[in-house]
């Protein structure tokens, strides 16, 4: 028995719709895009009824810079059929790294309630040399208060995770709070060995 997520499905049930999501359809466009050039973040849709991925990309910023995985996942969505488009708020949302600004305020803005990552900014930046996302928040959000020493601005986290139009989580918590240990096990394995594919995406070495 696993730990309930949301009204309808338990820990157990999300993170598997979620690993099933990245293996079967996330990373094998990766690869395409990644071979030709792209960034390797993306994104998918979960119907919150019946966990099916509605929508799965990645990013395309050759085509425009604002078409992160996210956004271009929800790009997809909205050319869905308005009858098999499930509404925002009913959904969940699954982003290969942390979302940057941009895509957490087009989730205020679409109405997704709840978003989990596979990587964090910091592992983003470690694995790909990518600190973009961070720079960002910090130099356009981050605003010094008269009290703040640099040791108070550094540890004051970069936004506010859980908010009034989302949640953002790792799946590594989810993991967690899979209550049967045995089951707990196999996810463990399933989530580092999806984590493990996507070394294949680091920047080339020249």
């Amino acid at each position: 028995m696993s730990a309930t997520t949301n009204n309808q499905h338990g820990a157990a049930d999300i993170l598997r719709a979620i690993l099933n999501a990245i293996q079967d359809r996330l990373i094998p466009i990766t690869r395409d895009s990644f071979a030709k050039g792209g960034d390797p973040f993306g994104g998918a849709i979960l119907d919150g009824a019946n966990l099916e991925a509605v929508a799965v990309s990645v990013n395309a910023s050759e085509e425009c810079p604002v078409y992160h995985g996210e956004l271009n996942c929800i790009r997809h969505f909205y050319t869905l059929p308005p009858e098999d488009r499930p509404e925002p708020k009913a959904c969940i949302f699954f982003a290969t790294h942390e979302p940057c600004a941009l895509c957490l305020s087009a989730f205020a803005w679409t109405g997704f309630p709840i978003i989990y990552h596979l990587f964090t900014y910091e592992e983003t930046d470690e694995l790909l040399g990518m600190s973009d996302d961070i720079e960002i928040v910090r130099e356009i959000f981050r605003v010094r208060a008269p009290s703040d020493t640099d040791d108070s601005l550094t540890a004051r986290p970069l936004y506010n995770k859980e908010n009034k139009f989302f949640s953002v989580r790792s799946i590594d918590g989810l993991v967690q709070q899979v209550s049967d240990e045995k089951e707990r096990e196999e996810f463990k394995r399933r989530f580092w060995e999806v984590r493990a594919t996507y070394d294949e995406f680091r920047p080339r070495r020249v």
